[in-house]
């Protein structure tokens, strides 16, 4: 079944063409890895589909429904996001900053309830940093920020988490068991689309790839059929020797 959907989507900052022409769709169980290179697009692409930005030409529509007839809850109680970076006014507690993932389900005005706090701490539990539960989120580090916005993504019970470069700053642990996660999101019928610099993880957790290459979709499809020497030759402009071996693909400088 398609959640989301996207037709011919292009956008300009002034002159300059940033997308064009993007044609994409998203299904439950869909563990979707975006590649590009810096500048290629992947950000604008992601707030375009999250309805923050204006498309130039084209359409994005959420259950058959064009995201500029649908409120921002109604989009909310469809689409988590997790952006690279957060910095909030006040200095909430981890615990209160997660719990806004639910306003989407609670509504404004309402004290959160047994269900509510249950689903916090089982978020935080299930990443591995219950022990940051009274800490204040502006005294926390990148990666230990990154992986609370992650689990206010979680309690939000969307049917599409949107992750733009979900690892960044997160220990080799953490970024493990994260992608982890992810996959087991997606057995469970969520749908992932995370942003990522990294294609040798794509190619160990994601089932599908998209890649970005000066503001055009050039593939989309199974990472070991996409992602290749001539691909990073193409969008990293790097000359890397490709290994294949088990059942694995690793790349080395030529």
């Amino acid at each position: 079944m398609t959640l989301l959907r996207a037709d011919q989507l292009s956008f300009r900052i002034g002159a300059r063409q940033v997308l064009d022409d993007i044609s994409l769709s998203i299904h439950g169980g869909d563990n979707i890895a975006l590649l590009g290179a810096n500048g290629a697009g992947k950000s604008t692409l992601l707030r375009l589909l999250l309805g923050l930005l204006k498309p130039a030409t084209g359409q994005v529509l959420l259950d058959d429904q064009p995201l500029p007839r649908l409120s921002r809850r109604d989009i909310a109680r469809q689409i988590a996001y997790v952006p690279q970076t957060h910095v909030p006014s006040f200095p909430f507690s981890v615990a209160q900053i997660v719990a806004q993932g639910r306003l989407p389900v609670t509504g404004l005005g309402h004290a959160p309830g047994i269900a509510d706090e249950e689903a916090v701490k089982n978020a935080l539990i299930e990443l591995d940093i219950e022990h940051l539960y009274a800490r204040a989120y502006t005294e926390l580090s990148g990666g230990e920020r990154q992986l609370v916005l992650i689990a206010r993504a979680m309690v939000q019970r969307a049917r599409l988490i949107i992750l733009d470069e979900p690892v960044t700053g997160l220990d080799y642990g953490h970024q493990l068991r994260l992608l982890a996660l992810l996959q087991r999101l997606a057995q469970q019928g969520l749908c992932i689309l995370s942003s990522s610099h990294r294609p040798e993880q794509a190619l160990a957790c994601a089932n599908r790839v998209l890649v970005l290459h000066e503001g055009r979709l050039v593939a989309d499809g199974a990472p070991q059929d996409v992602i290749d020497s001539d691909l990073m030759g193409r969008l990293y402009h790097v000359a890397v020797r490709q290994i294949d071996t088990h059942g694995h693909r690793f790349f080395m400088p030529c």
